[in-house]
């Protein structure tokens, strides 16, 4: 097994290769003068089981080309089999048709990453469950829910609790950790005019002199967190804080965050942290690389990966 990443998240690949006490691939990822991508490896790799990992965050183009390039050098090096390790899989928010003539982005993006080499992919809470459903490669989505709770029960163990969907759209993963935590669950329902602005309307449940922990898979730009935890404050809750999977945080968001209510939004490591994250104050990462590595580990010896990405039905 050998294990190799790109220049999306160079922290979370070593953290992976450590947990695994495998050393990385020696691979260069370097880019002409005319910002043109080209992956060279340095070590043989006929006959290998390779997991390349990198996430298709910002730049969200140039890591994905990085990736491709990367398969595509593999595939021709004669590795016996390749693994995308795509811990945040980018234009993952466009997979259907939003209007007419628009693009399935997720599916062209899976497509291309399936062409360029890949036998299977490894990715953590995909924006939609049906995104599997786009490779005809095998595919393992796994969970961050078992990170998450693991770190809420340390921080709010013993007090009254309600998880709170921040949408519609993200009911069933907030219902499925409310019920792993053994706590109530509140609904936010708002309207969204336009692209990137949201309006809170109403609160479907009770969340009174609660500890409210808003739960999601991607924060962008923080305004449906932000707005959300506005309107549980003023509807009475205790205290808010969030729980997001993938923080792109992009523009605006982190200032957005630490001037809001919300009093700690805590993301995984998907996303390389940004010089605003780490000096936020109410911003926290949780490391997913024990996650990924022993998924990593369970492919490579052919064992089920199930108990780690397994919920319980909703």
């Amino acid at each position: 097994m050998k294990i190799m990443t790109g220049n999306a998240n160079r922290p979370l690949a070593e953290a992976i290769s450590a947990f695994l006490n495998l050393p990385m691939t020696k691979a260069s990822v370097r880019r002409f003068s005319d910002m043109e991508i080209f992956v060279e490896i340095h070590e043989n790799v006929r006959g290998e089981d390779v997991f390349v990992i990198q996430s298709t965050s910002y730049p969200t183009n140039d890591n994905l080309m990085e990736l491709l390039v990367a398969l595509d050098a593999l595939k021709r090096g004669s590795a016996r089999r390749t693994t995308a390790v795509i811990p945040y899989y980018g234009y993952a928010r466009q997979d259907r048709k939003s209007g007419p003539r628009t693009p399935i982005s997720a599916k062209l993006v899976a497509n291309l990453i399936t062409s360029a080499g890949a036998d299977r992919v490894l990715t953590i809470d995909l924006h939609a469950g049906q995104i599997q459903g786009f490779f005809d490669i095998p595919t393992d989505n796994l969970f961050s829910a078992p990170v998450f709770i693991k770190d809420i029960l340390a921080r709010y163990d013993g007090e009254d609790m309600t998880v709170v969907s921040p949408d519609v759209g993200g009911v069933l993963r907030a219902r499925a950790i409310a019920r792993r935590l053994d706590a109530d669950l509140a609904i936010i329902d708002k309207r969204r005019e336009r692209a990137g602005v949201s309006e809170v309307m109403n609160i479907i449940g009770d969340v009174n002199g609660r500890s409210c922990v808003l739960v999601d898979d991607i924060v962008d730009s923080a305004g449906t967190l932000c707005n959300a935890a506005v309107a549980l404050m003023e509807a009475g809750a205790k205290s808010v804080s969030a729980y997001v999977t993938h923080g792109v945080l992009s523009g605006g968001a982190v200032a957005r965050v630490t001037s809001s209510p919300i009093v700690e939004l805590v993301t995984t490591d998907s996303i390389q942290a940004t010089e605003a994250v780490r000096v936020a104050h109410n911003v926290r990462q949780l490391s997913i690389a024990p996650l990924l590595g022993e998924a990593i580990r369970r492919i490579s010896d052919e064992h089920s990966v199930s108990s780690l990405f397994d919920m319980p039905p909703a």
